[in-house]
């Protein structure tokens, strides 16, 4: 879990998302400075050095292309990396403003900027680093630089002078900048916030089936004895009774229900041994569709099971994880149940592909989920029998494979689910 946060927390409000933000803003900074130094050299007339300007203008255009580099790439970024990002940008700053007037000019509040967007994002050592550098390039700028030469029209009678102007403009930019990408800053703390509690929530459904998990396996090994007393008994018990014809067909049920017993337990350790391998199953589509029918019809002989599939869906060969045929396997047997609450043994099984999706659509005649007002929710079915895990195991199936498991109503009565899953995921595909 720590480290889970920790990659959160980078994605999300670290240096990525700062660096990230600082590539648009750098990107911003060029257009508006390439824009006022012309205005200022070729509209105001204005005696300023236009090729120094120009020259780190280019500069930070050139950086700003290897940032975009940068972000591109797979390995993630450290904060000692967006600090001199921060830095590069502080430098070319100071290097604009030396050759305009230095702390003269109106728009050396600019240097607050990365200040602001690192103490919303980084450490506070970063944040004293930045601070720092921005400090220094003020204070070198109050002693060294070129004076911004002011022409005789930029004072009017009413006393508004250019520098004036220039303070309005500044402080329109700085407003804009600090609200917009704060802003964008602030969301991605909420969405990380959103994140964390669906990762808690998560951690918790998981330990809840780890521990259904570890009861079932020493259940399966402990049932297995008895189970295979049983087996041995019951034929000597129907051999000795094998004149009373009602005592015999009930011996005949309940040796029945012991082999189906001893399936499930065998299937459960299967399941097991392939969860622990983590070896996926390589099959078609309608392979995987009717081995998984197979053991429902075993598991509920009595159940009228409809299938639909598409013919080129059969086709397409699957990596099959071992959890994907127990997800099916729970929600049609969830069917089945809701459906005998209505007297019904209609199950409907519908199996398509939707674009880059895989679809698998499991319908039941029962009476639905419980109206709440909103969209269907898992686990608010009228069922009352049953642990209550076989929709929370098919839902963790789901987005363990980047999918979604989703319960609706339908119109004409009962309920449906509808697990999708990215072929991209399941699919095989040749390499």
């Amino acid at each position: 879990m720590p480290l889970m946060r920790r990659s959160l927390a980078q994605q999300r409000i670290g240096p990525t998302a700062l660096t990230r933000t600082l590539a648009w803003l750098r990107i911003c900074a060029i257009a508006g400075q390439s824009v006022a130094v012309l205005v200022c050299a070729l509209w105001m007339k204005l005696d300023i050095p236009l090729l120094p300007l120009l020259v780190g203008i280019g500069t930070l255009a050139v950086f700003a292309v290897y940032a975009a580099w940068r972000l591109s790439q797979p390995s993630p970024l450290r904060e000692w990396e967006t600090i001199l990002h921060v830095a590069a940008d502080t430098l070319v700053l100071g290097y604009l403003l030396y050759f305009t007037g230095g702390a003269s000019n109106p728009f050396i509040t600019l240097l607050l900027v990365p200040i602001a967007l690192t103490a919303a994002t980084l450490s506070v050592r970063a944040i004293l680093a930045v601070s720092m550098l921005a400090g220094v390039a003020y204070v070198v700028l109050l002693g060294w630089y070129v004076p911004l030469p002011m022409p005789e029209h930029a004072f009017g009678p009413s006393g508004f002078t250019l520098h004036v102007a220039g303070m309005g403009v500044n402080f329109v930019i700085s407003a804009v900048l600090l609200a917009f990408f704060t802003n964008r800053l602030a969301r991605a703390v909420r969405l990380q916030q959103v994140e964390m509690q669906r990762v808690r929530e998560r951690a918790l459904r998981d330990e809840g089936i780890l521990a259904i998990a570890t009861q079932a396996a020493g259940a399966a090994h402990e049932l297995n004895t008895p189970l295979a007393t049983m087996r041995t008994l019951l034929p000597e018990l129907r051999r000795e009774h094998a004149s009373d014809t009602a005592l015999g067909e009930d011996l005949a049920l309940l040796e029945g229900q012991v082999e189906r017993c001893r399936t499930i337990l065998r299937e459960m350790v299967a399941f097991g041994k392939a969860q622990l391998s983590q070896v996926p199953e390589c099959t078609t589509l309608d392979g995987f569709i009717h081995g998984a029918l197979e053991r429902f019809q075993l598991l509920r002989p009595e159940a009228d099971l409809e299938l639909q599939m598409d013919d080129d869906a059969g086709e397409i060969v699957l990596r099959t994880p071992p959890g994907l045929r127990h997800a099916l396997l729970n929600l049609l047997n969830n069917a089945f149940e809701a459906s005998s609450l209505n007297q019904s043994q209609a199950v409907d099984l519908i199996a398509h592909r939707e674009g880059d999706w895989l679809e698998f659509v499991v319908r039941d005649h029962g009476p639905g989920f419980v109206p709440t007002g909103a969209p269907a929710a898992l686990g608010q079915s009228h069922k009352l029998t049953g642990l209550g895990i076989g929709l929370a195991l098919a839902e963790a199936t789901a987005e363990r494979l980047h999918g979604e498991l989703t319960a609706t109503n339908r119109p004409d009565g009962g309920a449906q689910m509808r697990l999708r899953l990215p072929l991209a995921v399941v699919e095989a595909r040749d390499h």
